[in-house]
């Protein structure tokens, strides 16, 4: 009965690709533009301890965006660290720590309320996708499936992060 649980839970009936959200400037991101991409996504918030850590998700965007990485950034209240509206999130980044990586509207990310791509993952990858704080990151594969998940404690830059990219890429 246990095995039968696991193999549902990972049955994969979506994929990332199925899923849509809305940008920090109110246009629709389709996860479809990202087909064959590997994709790390990342709760962010602007007040959080973690915040720094947007300086390596822009190198690692800067090093390895032509080689195929989609790095998401996904502002995110849920823990109450968030700005209040996505201007001044759009703002913060961009001039405190120059992001020109793909940023969504504030969105939740756990909860009953959570995004269905957090719910999705959740469903798929078990309680390890679920972020427990701000900066957890979801490893995406070029087939749209949940390939490793990372802590607030991982930093971007980190080797267990890039070897996993360099050996999806």
């Amino acid at each position: 009965m246990i095995f039968f649980k696991n193999s549902v839970s990972a049955k994969y009936e979506k994929f990332f690709y199925d899923f849509k959200i809305e940008s920090i400037t109110g246009e629709v991101i389709d996860f479809k533009d990202y087909k064959n991409k590997v994709v790390l996504v990342v709760n962010t918030a602007s007040y959080c301890g973690f915040t720094k850590q947007y300086d390596e998700l822009q190198e690692l965007w800067d090093l390895y965006k032509t080689k195929g990485l989609i790095v998401l950034g996904v502002p995110s209240n849920s823990f109450n660290q968030e700005k209040k509206n996505n201007a001044d999130v759009k703002e913060f980044c961009e001039i405190n720590f120059n992001i020109n990586f793909p940023l969504t509207s504030i969105t939740e990310v756990k909860g009953s309320n959570a995004h269905e791509l957090f719910k999705w993952a959740k469903d798929n990858h078990g309680k390890s996708a679920v972020p427990k704080w701000n900066f957890h990151k979801l490893l995406i594969n070029k087939d749209g499936k949940i390939i490793d998940t990372f802590t607030s404690f991982t930093k971007p830059m980190s080797k267990k992060i890039i070897n996993k990219i360099e050996k999806l890429l």
